[in-house]
């Protein structure tokens, strides 16, 4: 590996990351995490902008005479997960936990932020972007977007990237056009006429309504997407009466959308109204429908996609370097990013799990898992490819 000798030691910046990692804050809370990168940002001489979306932080580093600029992104917030490690920089606070490695995110580019503040060799200006709310369809990035991001802080192009179960500790992934899905979430409340079950004909059964619906559903896929494109409509949620004796006056069913193209999402979109609407007026009742996109596919540009492949591979080696990764039905928000500015969203290898102490919980090594823990190792690897990659760019 060829790794930038600023981080053959970063025990500063594991220390930092495992500090972070026991004070999760979630979504559009993340004032303790902002003040930490707003600090340190300024501590190394690089402009901060804060309470950008309300708890997002920008950092704009200048050297030269060059308009070029480059925009590099981390995310800040957790989940609202019980943590089960038991570790000492375990969570601190219940019900919050940083199972995705937002921890780990925030400080590889901190840690490129102190490098190129220091001793970056480039011409042009860097946009560090620390994005609250990731999670939890709170689409921080949007709402970053809509507070005037890319009119603030321009940037020629725009890149992430994410820590993953995709093997060697290290090792890249991306690929040049969809990488990940789009995230919609849906839900379809039928309303009927409650009554005692034991008098069914008193009333108009909404729960009949909703199992129906939820088998009809098991292969809309197939019928309006065609069939050499990936889609998924996964059913997650029924409910109906809290008593087993009470036929109720509402039910509901729900779950998510998942496609890689905008089109897709707009023909699920239509087939669920369609079959919601019919099923319902088949069985007397009415349904009302809810459909949240929360964030759009995550579309790598394949110029900057073969761009950070290159850079990837100046780090690790070809061999280390997935450049045709299929893509995976996960979703991230920094789609709104890659819509409306060219970039690249990639995945750096988190290990298999070699990396757990004693004291780590059971589960397993992937992300949103209650057991999960960044691993430190990756840190001076994701550090280096965003300074070589800033550098590069900027020096085109």
């Amino acid at each position: 590996m060829n790794i930038l000798d600023s981080f053959l030691d970063v025990s500063r910046f594991v220390k930092l990351r495992r500090d972070i990692h026991a004070h999760p804050e979630l979504g559009f809370e993340e004032h303790r995490t902002s003040e930490i990168v707003a600090q340190l940002l300024a501590e190394w001489g690089i402009t901060v902008h804060k309470g950008v979306a309300g708890t997002g932080v920008v950092g704009v580093l200048k050297r030269g005479t060059s308009t070029r600029t480059i925009g590099l992104r981390a995310d800040l917030d957790a989940l609202p997960l019980q943590e089960d490690n038991h570790f000492a920089h375990r969570s601190q606070h219940d019900g919050k936990m940083h199972a995705c490695g937002h921890d780990g995110h925030t400080t590889m580019l901190l840690a490129a932020a102190w490098h190129l503040s220091q001793s970056g060799k480039f011409d042009g200006t860097v946009h560090f972007i620390f994005q609250p709310a990731e999670e939890m369809g709170k689409a921080g990035a949007k709402k970053m977007i809509e507070d005037g991001l890319f009119e603030r802080f321009p940037c020629d192009g725009v890149f992430a990237l994410h820590n993953f179960s995709i093997g060697h500790v290290g090792h890249f992934a991306l690929n040049h056009a969809a990488l990940m899905a789009s995230s919609n979430t849906w839900r379809v409340t039928i309303h009927g006429q409650g009554t005692h079950a034991s008098l069914p004909h008193t009333g108009v059964d909404p729960v009949a309504a909703v199992i129906d619906l939820a088998q009809q559903l098991q292969s809309l896929v197939a019928k309006v997407i065609n069939s050499n494109e990936r889609a998924l409509l996964a059913v997650t949620q029924i409910q109906g009466s809290g008593a087993p004796n009470v036929i109720p006056d509402l039910a509901y069913v729900g779950g998510t959308i998942r496609t890689f193209s905008e089109d897709a999402t707009d023909k699920l979109e239509a087939g669920l109204n369609r079959l919601a609407s019919g099923i319902a007026q088949a069985h007397g009742c009415r349904a009302d429908v809810s459909f949240l996109r929360a964030s759009p596919p995550v579309v790598n540009h394949e110029a900057e996609a073969k761009f950070a492949a290159e850079v990837m591979r100046e780090i690790v080696g070809s061999e280390a370097v997935d450049e045709h990764f299929p893509a995976i039905m996960s979703a991230e928000d920094f789609a709104h990013m890659l819509k409306v500015r060219p970039g690249c969203y990639a995945f750096i290898g988190n290990g298999d799990g070699d990396h757990r102490m004693p004291d780590h919980g059971p589960g397993p090594c992937i992300i949103h898992n209650t057991s999960f823990d960044f691993n430190d190792e990756i840190i001076p690897v994701g550090a280096s490819y965003f300074v070589r990659l800033a550098e590069k760019w900027l020096n085109q």
